[in-house]
């Protein structure tokens, strides 16, 4: 049977996709900087029968397993770049680069990938239909990779893409999975107040933006609590608030930077123009100037709910001894820009349990770390759904 010979020689490669995980985590990159490691994954394709474009967008990577035969094209993505945190785990393989971290799995993302291809390929007489491998930069930082390897082409006779997500806080051996809108949307705004600096003593010849900033984010809360449903879900963060200075001195302007996060697309363009409007209102009670940028930049992540079926359906028809729980998880907090890739073909992104057994740390903590052996729950998995994919009707 064509998985149980794929399932053995994931169970043969283990050591292999732990020795690649550990050399992405030791020499981390940040996004669009991911030269090296970008390098280190071409290499492993060199001297293998697949097509391999480099520089997609960017430092991504499209690796093309055709079988010569007719039928469908599923793609995979992983993601392979690092973080801006500074490494506390102590492990003997801790990132080289200081102040630059896998912080949340990227690394062990592109490790089982990099091996369920090379298996596949492997394979490949016994398959039908071609296999898109999509190894992905800067899913970290706006605008993304996703979106720059879509407009290069990457999705280029992809019938449908399906990608996993490891996760520090589920438990190892569990898989969630969700239909419809899975991961928000997510929008970062800037407001400037500009006010009229002076003397701390002598406020009255002053206009103190620090004062009108403050209100602002008092009342920029409102939102999610008086002008969106209680069915709507969004997120409204301060995240800077730019006003240091002298004890005794007025500051003449203030900057924020903030983050928007909603479950659909109409509630987060509301949320955008109630902070738009809560911001110029202010500044017209304080008499001073507003400036205001607004910028979505990753969509509402969308998981096609037949092709959610299918991943479900796969992993239990498998019975994939590693796997103890299947299960629908709900909506997750966070932004994907996986997202993108949904928007363009049915596609489906699920997640894979990691906890260590110790207290476990999340994702984009210094300490953050996996359970290894979670990357043959990955690779299984998905060499489930490819071969359940390209070789059902």
């Amino acid at each position: 049977m064509l998985l149980k010979e794929i399932f053995d020689e994931i169970d043969k490669r283990q050591d292999e996709m732990v020795k690649h995980r550990r050399h992405i985590h030791e020499n981390a990159e940040l996004s669009f900087e991911e030269v090296e490691t970008a390098k280190y994954i071409t290499d492993y394709y060199k001297g293998k029968d697949v097509e391999v474009t480099k520089n997609m967008g960017g430092n991504g990577l499209r690796v093309v397993i055709d079988t010569g035969k007719s039928g469908k094209t599923i793609a995979i993505r992983a993601d392979f770049d690092a973080l801006p945190i500074h490494e506390e785990t102590g492990l003997p393989f801790a990132s080289k680069n200081e102040g630059v971290m896998h912080a949340c799995g990227h690394d062990a993302h592109t490790a089982y990938l990099m091996v369920l291809a090379d298996i596949l390929l492997e394979k490949k007489d016994q398959l039908r239909g071609k296999i898109v491998i999509i190894h992905q930069h800067a899913e970290e930082t706006p605008p993304g990779g996703a979106k720059a390897m879509i407009d290069a082409g990457v999705l280029d006779g992809v019938d449908n893409v399906f990608g996993i997500h490891i996760m520090s806080s589920m438990d190892y051996g569990v898989v969630q999975y969700h239909k419809g809108n899975t991961q928000t949307g997510r929008s970062k705004f800037a407001i400037k107040f500009q006010g009229v600096g002076g003397h701390g003593s002598m406020p009255h010849l002053s206009n103190d933006s620090i004062v009108a900033a403050s209100h602002f984010v008092t009342a920029v809360q409102t939102i999610v609590s008086r002008r969106l449903s209680p069915f709507e879900n969004g997120v409204v963060t301060i995240g800077s608030f730019e006003g240091a200075g002298s004890f005794n001195i007025i500051k003449d302007s203030v900057r924020l930077v903030g983050d928007i996060r909603a479950m659909s697309e109409d509630t987060r363009e509301k949320v955008e123009r109630e902070i738009e409007r809560i911001a110029k209102g202010i500044g017209e009670t304080f008499g001073m100037e507003v400036q205001v940028e607004c910028k979505s930049d990753y969509p509402v992540l969308y998981n096609d709910p037949a092709m959610a079926e299918l991943v479900v359906n796969a992993i239990k028809d498998a019975d994939i001894k590693e796997v103890k729980e299947v299960y629908d998880g709900g909506p997750q907090p966070p932004s994907e820009d996986f997202a993108y890739y949904a928007k363009e073909r049915p596609s489906c992104f699920y997640y894979v349990g990691a906890k260590k057994e110790d207290t476990p740390y999340p994702h984009h903590h210094p300490k953050f770390d996996i359970r290894e052996d979670a990357m043959i729950v990955c690779a299984k998995t998905m060499a489930a759904v490819t071969v359940k994919y390209l070789m059902e009707d």
